[in-house]
Protein backbone atom coordinates (compact mmCIF):
# COMPACT_ATOMS: atom_id res chain seq x y z
CA UNK A 1 0.00 0.00 0.00
CA UNK A 2 1.46 3.42 -0.84
CA UNK A 3 2.54 5.76 1.93
CA UNK A 4 0.29 8.54 3.07
CA UNK A 5 2.16 11.82 3.03
CA UNK A 6 1.27 14.83 5.12
CA UNK A 7 1.00 18.34 3.68
CA UNK A 8 4.43 19.32 4.99
CA UNK A 9 6.23 16.43 3.32
CA UNK A 10 8.91 17.26 0.77
CA UNK A 11 8.71 13.85 -0.83
CA UNK A 12 7.06 10.49 -0.34
CA UNK A 13 8.86 7.15 -0.37
CA UNK A 14 7.80 4.91 -3.27
CA UNK A 15 7.65 1.88 -0.99
CA UNK A 16 7.31 1.46 2.73
CA UNK A 17 10.18 0.08 4.82
CA UNK A 18 9.87 -3.55 5.82
CA UNK A 19 8.67 -4.11 9.38
CA UNK A 20 7.74 -7.28 11.23
CA UNK A 21 4.09 -6.20 10.98
CA UNK A 22 4.10 -5.97 7.17
CA UNK A 23 3.79 -9.67 6.34
CA UNK A 24 1.31 -11.44 4.03
CA UNK A 25 -1.76 -12.86 5.72
CA UNK A 26 -1.67 -16.60 6.24
CA UNK A 27 -4.18 -19.14 7.49
CA UNK A 28 -2.40 -19.11 10.87
CA UNK A 29 -2.59 -15.33 11.13
CA UNK A 30 -5.38 -13.67 13.12
CA UNK A 31 -8.16 -12.07 11.12
CA UNK A 32 -7.28 -8.45 10.34
CA UNK A 33 -8.83 -6.17 12.93
CA UNK A 34 -7.38 -2.77 12.11
CA UNK A 35 -4.58 -0.64 10.78
CA UNK A 36 -1.49 1.11 12.12
CA UNK A 37 -0.55 4.69 11.28
CA UNK A 38 3.21 4.97 11.68
CA UNK A 39 4.49 8.52 12.21
CA UNK A 40 7.49 9.79 10.30
CA UNK A 41 9.78 11.29 11.41
CA UNK A 42 10.23 9.43 14.69
CA UNK A 43 13.07 8.02 16.75
CA UNK A 44 16.70 9.14 16.80
CA UNK A 45 17.48 12.78 16.12
CA UNK A 46 20.89 14.04 15.01
CA UNK A 47 21.94 15.00 18.54
CA UNK A 48 21.06 11.60 20.00
CA UNK A 49 22.75 9.75 17.14
CA UNK A 50 25.89 11.84 17.71
CA UNK A 51 25.87 11.22 21.47
CA UNK A 52 25.42 7.45 21.19
CA UNK A 53 28.11 7.22 18.52
CA UNK A 54 30.41 9.26 20.77
CA UNK A 55 30.25 6.69 23.56
CA UNK A 56 30.63 3.78 21.12
CA UNK A 57 33.67 5.29 19.40
CA UNK A 58 35.23 6.33 22.71
CA UNK A 59 35.05 2.74 23.98
CA UNK A 60 36.62 1.51 20.73
CA UNK A 61 39.38 4.14 20.89
CA UNK A 62 40.30 4.26 24.57
CA UNK A 63 39.08 0.84 25.69
CA UNK A 64 36.62 0.02 28.45
CA UNK A 65 35.62 1.40 30.79
CA UNK A 66 34.58 4.82 29.54
CA UNK A 67 32.66 6.86 32.10
CA UNK A 68 29.54 8.83 31.21
CA UNK A 69 28.14 11.56 33.44
CA UNK A 70 24.35 11.02 33.65
CA UNK A 71 22.46 9.01 31.05
CA UNK A 72 23.97 9.82 27.66
CA UNK A 73 20.38 10.05 26.33
CA UNK A 74 17.12 9.37 28.14
CA UNK A 75 16.40 5.82 27.03
CA UNK A 76 16.84 2.80 29.28
CA UNK A 77 17.55 0.37 26.41
CA UNK A 78 20.27 2.57 24.91
CA UNK A 79 21.92 2.97 28.32
CA UNK A 80 21.79 -0.80 28.99
CA UNK A 81 23.37 -1.60 25.62
CA UNK A 82 26.20 0.88 26.16
CA UNK A 83 26.81 -0.57 29.62
CA UNK A 84 27.26 -3.98 28.00
CA UNK A 85 29.85 -2.45 25.66
CA UNK A 86 31.83 -1.01 28.58
CA UNK A 87 30.30 2.33 29.57
CA UNK A 88 29.94 3.17 33.25
CA UNK A 89 27.27 5.76 34.03
CA UNK A 90 27.79 8.03 37.04
CA UNK A 91 25.88 10.95 38.53
CA UNK A 92 28.84 13.26 39.21
CA UNK A 93 32.44 13.67 38.11
CA UNK A 94 33.80 12.86 41.59
CA UNK A 95 32.75 9.25 40.92
CA UNK A 96 35.18 9.05 37.99
CA UNK A 97 38.77 7.91 38.74
CA UNK A 98 41.36 10.64 38.21
CA UNK A 99 42.74 10.88 34.65
CA UNK A 100 39.97 8.61 33.29
CA UNK A 101 37.85 9.37 30.20
CA UNK A 102 34.42 10.87 30.89
CA UNK A 103 31.71 11.75 28.36
CA UNK A 104 29.22 14.53 29.13
CA UNK A 105 25.66 13.69 28.09
CA UNK A 106 23.67 15.17 25.21
CA UNK A 107 21.70 17.34 27.66
CA UNK A 108 24.66 19.59 28.48
CA UNK A 109 26.42 20.54 31.70
CA UNK A 110 27.06 23.73 33.63
CA UNK A 111 30.52 25.38 33.45
CA UNK A 112 31.16 24.25 37.03
CA UNK A 113 31.12 20.62 35.84
CA UNK A 114 33.91 21.35 33.35
CA UNK A 115 35.86 23.02 36.14
CA UNK A 116 35.41 20.03 38.45
CA UNK A 117 36.57 17.66 35.71
CA UNK A 118 39.65 19.77 35.00
CA UNK A 119 40.54 19.85 38.70
CA UNK A 120 40.57 16.03 38.71
CA UNK A 121 42.55 15.77 35.44
CA UNK A 122 39.74 13.96 33.69
CA UNK A 123 39.87 13.50 29.92
CA UNK A 124 36.53 14.98 28.91
CA UNK A 125 34.50 14.48 25.75
CA UNK A 126 31.54 16.85 25.50
CA UNK A 127 28.63 15.16 23.70
CA UNK A 128 26.22 18.05 24.39
CA UNK A 129 23.77 18.40 21.50
CA UNK A 130 24.81 21.42 19.40
CA UNK A 131 21.26 22.77 19.69
CA UNK A 132 21.60 22.77 23.49
CA UNK A 133 25.01 24.41 23.15
CA UNK A 134 23.27 27.18 21.20
CA UNK A 135 20.91 27.83 24.13
CA UNK A 136 23.90 27.98 26.48
CA UNK A 137 25.51 30.59 24.25
CA UNK A 138 22.28 32.64 24.26
CA UNK A 139 22.19 32.50 28.07
CA UNK A 140 25.78 33.81 28.27
CA UNK A 141 25.01 36.62 25.84
CA UNK A 142 21.91 37.77 27.71
CA UNK A 143 23.91 37.57 30.94
CA UNK A 144 26.64 39.81 29.49
CA UNK A 145 23.97 42.30 28.40
CA UNK A 146 22.54 42.29 31.95
CA UNK A 147 19.13 40.78 31.12
CA UNK A 148 17.05 38.70 33.47
CA UNK A 149 16.58 35.37 31.69
CA UNK A 150 13.24 33.57 31.91
CA UNK A 151 14.05 29.92 31.18
CA UNK A 152 10.96 27.91 30.20
CA UNK A 153 11.49 24.32 31.27
CA UNK A 154 11.01 21.60 33.85
CA UNK A 155 12.71 21.88 37.23
CA UNK A 156 15.45 19.31 37.73
CA UNK A 157 15.78 18.34 34.07
CA UNK A 158 19.47 17.97 33.22
CA UNK A 159 19.23 20.40 30.32
CA UNK A 160 17.65 23.06 32.53
CA UNK A 161 20.33 22.53 35.20
CA UNK A 162 23.09 22.96 32.61
CA UNK A 163 21.60 26.10 31.04
CA UNK A 164 20.94 27.66 34.43
CA UNK A 165 24.59 27.10 35.32
CA UNK A 166 25.66 29.44 32.51
CA UNK A 167 24.07 32.43 34.30
CA UNK A 168 22.89 31.31 37.76
CA UNK A 169 22.33 34.85 39.04
CA UNK A 170 20.16 35.84 36.07
CA UNK A 171 18.04 32.77 35.27
CA UNK A 172 14.45 32.39 36.53
CA UNK A 173 12.84 29.01 35.83
CA UNK A 174 9.31 29.20 34.37
CA UNK A 175 7.67 25.77 34.53
CA UNK A 176 4.54 26.46 32.45
CA UNK A 177 2.05 29.33 32.10
CA UNK A 178 0.79 28.94 35.67
CA UNK A 179 4.25 29.89 37.00
CA UNK A 180 4.33 33.29 35.29
CA UNK A 181 2.54 35.26 38.02
CA UNK A 182 5.26 34.45 40.56
CA UNK A 183 8.17 35.72 38.45
CA UNK A 184 9.89 38.87 39.72
CA UNK A 185 12.72 40.59 37.84
CA UNK A 186 15.04 43.52 38.49
CA UNK A 187 13.99 45.58 35.47
CA UNK A 188 10.90 44.69 33.39
CA UNK A 189 12.45 46.44 30.38
CA UNK A 190 15.46 44.05 30.41
CA UNK A 191 13.90 40.60 30.22
CA UNK A 192 14.53 37.78 27.70
CA UNK A 193 13.24 34.24 27.41
CA UNK A 194 14.87 30.93 26.51
CA UNK A 195 13.50 27.40 26.61
CA UNK A 196 14.43 23.79 27.15
CA UNK A 197 14.77 22.22 23.70
CA UNK A 198 12.44 19.25 24.28
CA UNK A 199 9.20 20.95 25.33
CA UNK A 200 5.77 20.96 23.74
CA UNK A 201 5.78 23.69 21.11
CA UNK A 202 2.17 24.65 21.86
CA UNK A 203 2.61 24.85 25.64
CA UNK A 204 5.83 26.83 25.26
CA UNK A 205 4.08 29.40 23.09
CA UNK A 206 1.32 29.63 25.70
CA UNK A 207 3.95 30.33 28.34
CA UNK A 208 5.64 32.94 26.15
CA UNK A 209 2.27 34.65 25.58
CA UNK A 210 1.68 34.79 29.34
CA UNK A 211 5.17 36.16 29.91
CA UNK A 212 4.70 38.82 27.23
CA UNK A 213 1.46 39.91 28.83
CA UNK A 214 3.32 40.46 32.11
CA UNK A 215 6.51 41.80 30.49
CA UNK A 216 5.53 43.64 27.24
CA UNK A 217 9.19 44.35 26.40
CA UNK A 218 10.15 40.67 26.59
CA UNK A 219 13.01 39.87 24.18
CA UNK A 220 12.92 36.69 22.08
CA UNK A 221 15.95 34.44 21.53
CA UNK A 222 17.63 34.97 18.14
CA UNK A 223 16.16 31.66 16.92
CA UNK A 224 13.66 29.07 18.09
CA UNK A 225 15.10 27.10 21.01
CA UNK A 226 12.85 24.04 20.69
CA UNK A 227 14.82 21.64 18.53
CA UNK A 228 13.79 20.74 14.99
CA UNK A 229 13.37 17.05 15.89
CA UNK A 230 11.07 17.79 18.82
CA UNK A 231 8.91 20.00 16.61
CA UNK A 232 8.85 17.52 13.72
CA UNK A 233 7.83 14.63 15.95
CA UNK A 234 5.05 16.67 17.49
CA UNK A 235 3.71 17.65 14.04
CA UNK A 236 3.85 13.99 12.97
CA UNK A 237 1.99 12.72 16.04
CA UNK A 238 -0.71 15.36 15.52
CA UNK A 239 -1.37 13.94 12.05
CA UNK A 240 -1.75 10.34 13.19
CA UNK A 241 -3.62 11.17 16.43
CA UNK A 242 -6.46 12.81 14.52
CA UNK A 243 -7.27 9.42 12.94
CA UNK A 244 -6.32 7.08 15.80
CA UNK A 245 -8.34 5.81 18.74
CA UNK A 246 -5.08 4.71 20.40
CA UNK A 247 -1.55 6.13 20.11
CA UNK A 248 1.49 4.25 21.38
CA UNK A 249 4.58 6.39 21.99
CA UNK A 250 7.74 4.32 22.40
CA UNK A 251 10.07 5.99 24.89
CA UNK A 252 11.32 6.02 28.46
CA UNK A 253 9.51 7.83 31.26
CA UNK A 254 12.43 10.22 31.90
CA UNK A 255 12.47 11.35 28.26
CA UNK A 256 10.90 14.80 28.17
CA UNK A 257 10.26 14.80 24.43
CA UNK A 258 8.60 11.36 24.61
CA UNK A 259 6.31 12.43 27.44
CA UNK A 260 5.35 15.51 25.42
CA UNK A 261 4.38 13.30 22.47
CA UNK A 262 1.80 11.53 24.63
CA UNK A 263 0.36 14.89 25.69
CA UNK A 264 0.27 16.16 22.11
CA UNK A 265 -1.46 12.98 20.92
CA UNK A 266 -4.22 13.35 23.50
CA UNK A 267 -4.64 17.04 22.70
CA UNK A 268 -4.85 16.25 18.98
CA UNK A 269 -7.77 13.84 19.01
CA UNK A 270 -6.56 10.43 20.18
CA UNK A 271 -9.01 8.83 22.60
CA UNK A 272 -6.06 7.26 24.46
CA UNK A 273 -2.28 7.58 24.31
CA UNK A 274 0.36 5.70 26.30
CA UNK A 275 4.11 5.88 26.78
CA UNK A 276 5.70 2.43 26.54
CA UNK A 277 9.38 1.70 27.17
CA UNK A 278 9.11 -1.41 25.01
CA UNK A 279 6.61 -4.00 23.83
CA UNK A 280 6.39 -5.59 27.29
CA UNK A 281 4.64 -2.46 28.59
CA UNK A 282 1.66 -2.71 26.21
CA UNK A 283 -1.67 -3.89 27.62
CA UNK A 284 -3.80 -6.06 25.32
CA UNK A 285 -6.90 -4.42 26.78
CA UNK A 286 -5.92 -1.10 25.19
CA UNK A 287 -6.92 -2.57 21.80
CA UNK A 288 -10.55 -3.21 22.73
CA UNK A 289 -12.75 -1.50 20.16
CA UNK A 290 -9.76 0.12 18.44
CA UNK A 291 -9.71 0.20 14.62
CA UNK A 292 -6.65 2.43 14.15
CA UNK A 293 -3.49 2.50 16.27
CA UNK A 294 -0.99 5.33 15.88
CA UNK A 295 2.67 4.53 16.59
CA UNK A 296 5.60 6.89 17.07
CA UNK A 297 8.74 7.15 19.18
CA UNK A 298 10.75 9.74 21.04
CA UNK A 299 13.99 11.25 19.79
CA UNK A 300 16.18 8.91 21.87
CA UNK A 301 14.51 5.63 20.83
CA UNK A 302 16.21 3.08 18.54
CA UNK A 303 14.09 1.90 15.63
CA UNK A 304 14.40 -1.73 16.74
CA UNK A 305 11.99 -1.03 19.61
CA UNK A 306 9.40 0.36 17.18
CA UNK A 307 9.79 -2.72 14.98
CA UNK A 308 9.02 -4.94 17.96
CA UNK A 309 5.86 -2.94 18.70
CA UNK A 310 4.73 -3.32 15.08
CA UNK A 311 5.34 -7.06 15.28
CA UNK A 312 3.29 -7.26 18.48
CA UNK A 313 0.42 -5.39 16.83
CA UNK A 314 0.60 -7.55 13.69
CA UNK A 315 0.26 -10.68 15.82
CA UNK A 316 -3.04 -9.24 17.06
CA UNK A 317 -4.43 -8.44 13.63
CA UNK A 318 -3.00 -4.95 13.04
CA UNK A 319 -0.80 -5.87 10.08
CA UNK A 320 -1.77 -3.01 7.76
CA UNK A 321 0.96 -0.43 8.45
CA UNK A 322 0.61 2.92 6.72
CA UNK A 323 3.47 5.36 7.13
CA UNK A 324 2.43 9.01 7.51
CA UNK A 325 5.26 11.32 6.45
CA UNK A 326 5.09 14.92 7.65
CA UNK A 327 8.73 15.97 7.15
CA UNK A 328 12.10 14.65 6.07
CA UNK A 329 15.22 15.02 8.21
CA UNK A 330 18.75 15.06 6.78
CA UNK A 331 20.64 16.96 9.50
CA UNK A 332 23.74 15.32 10.97
CA UNK A 333 26.28 16.53 13.53
CA UNK A 334 30.01 15.83 13.58
CA UNK A 335 31.46 13.94 16.55
CA UNK A 336 32.84 16.09 19.41
CA UNK A 337 36.12 17.75 18.50
CA UNK A 338 38.05 16.05 21.33
CA UNK A 339 37.12 12.63 19.96
CA UNK A 340 37.78 13.60 16.33
CA UNK A 341 41.22 14.90 17.33
CA UNK A 342 42.18 11.62 19.01
CA UNK A 343 40.73 9.53 16.17
CA UNK A 344 42.87 11.49 13.68
CA UNK A 345 45.95 11.03 15.84
CA UNK A 346 45.36 7.28 16.02
CA UNK A 347 44.78 7.05 12.28
CA UNK A 348 47.98 9.03 11.68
Amino acid sequence: MPARCGPAANACPRTLPTYPGRVPASPASPAPTGRVLLASPRGYCAGVDRAVQTVERAIELYGAPVYVRKQIVHNSHVVARLERLGAIFVDETDEVPESAVVVFSAHGVAPSVHEEAAARSLRTIDATCPLVTKVHAEARRFDREDYDILLIGHEGHEEVVGTTGEAPDRVHLVDGPEAVDGIEVRDPSKVAWLSQTTLSVDETMQTVAALRQKFPLLVDPPSDDICYATQNRQVAVKEIAAESELVLVVGSANSSNSVRLVEVAKDSGAAAAYLVDDVSHIDDGWLDGVATVGVTSGASVPESLVAEVLGWLAARGYADVQQVVSAEERLTFALPHELRRDLRATAG
